[in-house]
């Protein structure tokens, strides 16, 4: 049993390692440039052992969705339980200005994760419902819809700061205002 043991450390290693370099290169050079053969070079291991863990590349794009939405979903709590709505909406900006490539994974790329379903990974639900308890108390007839307008609206903003599409400095005030509108 040891032996069986020893192994699957070693292939729970190798899946955080290939994750985490995953993740490396697509903040350094993009997602576009990550491929399993970029991907199995950085590592120093075969691509056929990037299969044997991954389908695909696409496969490694959502595990590494799935690892930021979880993250996500833990900062988004901290901030909830810190400055509420506003703490949440500056927590998720913060989050993708951070990690751009994560969060390209999250919500940008082509993916094969369920989102809004009853399929749905339970990551994904655990974001969503952060947010809706940072919102319900502001809609309580239709928390569901209102915190998917909140979370689209955040969205947009993170995307159009993270192409230089709006002003940097007024980030904060964007974030506020909108936690204004959800909650007037």
């Amino acid at each position: 049993m040891p032996t069986q043991s020893r192994r699957e450390r070693a292939r729970a290693e190798r899946h955080d390692l290939i994750l985490r370099t995953a993740r490396e290169l697509a903040e350094s050079v993009g997602w576009g440039a990550v491929t399993t053969r970029s991907l199995a070079e950085a590592i120093d291991y075969s691509q056929p052992v990037l299969y044997g863990h991954f389908k695909n590349m696409n496969a490694i794009a959502d595990a590494v969705a799935l690892q930021g939405i979880e993250e996500l979903a833990d900062t988004m709590r901290v901030a909830r339980s810190d400055d509420g709505l506003r703490g949440i909406a500056r927590a998720y900006l913060e989050y993708a200005e951070q990690h751009p490539a994560v969060y390209e994974a999250m919500f940008v790329r082509q993916t094969d994760l369920v989102f809004g379903g009853a399929d749905s990974p339970a990551a994904l639900k655990d974001a969503f419902e952060e947010i809706r308890a940072g919102v319900e108390p502001f809609a309580p007839d239709d928390p569901e819809t209102a915190t998917e307008v909140f979370w689209s609206a955040l969205h947009g903003q993170a995307t159009l700061n993270r192409g230089a599409r709006l002003r940097p400095e007024q980030s904060g005030a964007r974030a506020d205002l909108l936690v204004s509108i959800i909650t007037s």
